[in-house]
């Protein structure tokens, strides 16, 4: 049995709350100056998602946080100067590129591994390579097409091949080009002194662990496990080496580890008010956000439709540091952002769900908001009348 470090620091629950607010990028002035790519390096990871209702998922991530940052310059951003990869993180993520060697690990894994989804032709690898050394960066459908039937788990063996070559290290996803993955060769697309697997995976993983303390700002071993995927073996093998501090956080009931920088200044600043996507890193973890926020919050994407609660893709809303309600949001036409379904927590979230609407309206262009479904009816009208004036002072 493992004996545990004493505490360094005892936090309240609201202690822990706004630590990891500021670490997520809610709390306090936003850097702007550093923009969509001060983003990405302060999440350390920015998850990608097929799903597009009000926006993709990591175009939500750095509006949560700037605010109306233009949607072209949130691609360009991460996409430009070999700024970024796309990699397996806490799922298919965008990753600033200086991470590159600590995913080392898991390339390795992936070469070594035994068993795969898709039987790999022969010849198909090294044809894809030979024709991206040739002709790259090239989406799978330019390398010879990427499904052999219409069914989406069909893959071709060029697309087979493909991605086993991007999880080996040897191709990168250089961008997305509507929605396809653009690949190119590792040694062309990342920079040279990055361009190695010379860490261990210790070395790695200490890392990434450390990353993850820093990202959460404070959290339990599955909390900063679940950030990259890691093994909980794999975490406990180098947290006391990672540079986090054992903290004992008010009614976690659990052991915690925080980045010290976050424990060296109280948090303190304006809070944020935005939708959020359900895949942001702020509330991509289920336990956590249950226990954090006391809010229990599910994508219903993938339920059927009878049995949905709050919406196809209902997004969780912040404001003043709680999350205090959720929108269930469809775009008509170019111009209406519809709120299918509302959900508040009690009258006092009526402002602040108006005016996160309003402003993701005005994001993707929208000129009016329509509210369609709220869960409580006494709350409709008192919230028409907000999203109201929210728009007529968006005019001024």
């Amino acid at each position: 049995m493992t004996t545990l470090p004493r505490p360094t620091a005892a936090l309240s629950a609201d202690e822990a709350r706004r630590i990891a607010l500021r670490a997520q990028g809610f709390l306090g002035a936003p850097d702007r100056r550093s923009g969509v790519r001060g983003v990405l390096r302060h999440l350390g990871a920015v998850q990608l998602d097929t799903i597009s209702v009000l926006a993709r998922s990591h175009e939500l991530i750095p509006y949560a946080r700037l605010g109306s940052v233009g949607r072209k310059t949130v691609d360009a951003a991460y996409w430009t100067d070999t700024h970024a990869f796309e990699y397996w993180s806490h799922a298919a993520c965008i990753l600033p590129i200086e991470e590159w060697p600590h995913f080392a690990f898991r390339r390795r894994a992936y070469r070594d591994r035994p068993h795969w989804n898709h039987d790999l032709p022969e010849g198909a690898y090294d044809q894809v390579i030979k024709q991206l050394r040739t002709e790259g960066p090239l989406t799978a459908t330019e390398l010879g097409g990427a499904k052999k039937t219409s069914e989406w788990w069909d893959w071709s063996g060029t697309k087979v091949a493909v991605e086993r070559a991007l999880m080996h290290g040897e191709v990168v996803c250089v961008q997305r080009r509507g929605w396809k993955r653009v690949y190119d060769l590792a040694e062309r697309a990342v920079p040279g002194a990055l361009l190695h697997d010379e860490l261990d995976d210790t070395e790695c993983l200490r890392r990434l662990v450390r990353l993850a303390g820093q990202s959460l700002g404070v959290g339990t071993r599955a909390d900063i496990a679940d950030y990259h995927r890691l093994k909980g073996e794999q975490v406990e093998a180098v947290i006391a080496d990672s540079g986090l501090v054992p903290v004992e956080v008010e009614g976690w009931g659990k052991p915690a580890w925080a980045d010290p920088a976050a424990l060296a200044t109280p948090p303190r600043g304006r809070h944020r008010t935005t939708l959020l996507s359900p895949f942001d890193s702020l509330i991509w973890d289920r336990a956590r956000t249950e226990r954090i926020f006391g809010f229990t919050h599910r994508l219903e994407a993938y339920v059927p439709k009878p049995k949905r609660v709050y919406g196809y893709f209902a997004m969780p809303v912040l404001a003043g540091g709680r999350l205090v309600g959720r929108v269930d949001p469809a775009r008509e036409g170019s111009d209406i952002l519809v709120a299918r379904q509302v959900t508040l927590d009690g009258p006092k979230a009526v402002p602040a769900v108006a005016e996160a609407l309003v402003e993701a309206a005005s994001w993707v262009g929208c000129t009016t908001v329509r509210v369609e479904r709220v869960d409580a009816p006494e709350l409709r009208e008192p919230l028409l009348r907000e999203v109201t004036r929210s728009l007529i002072a968006a005019l001024r």
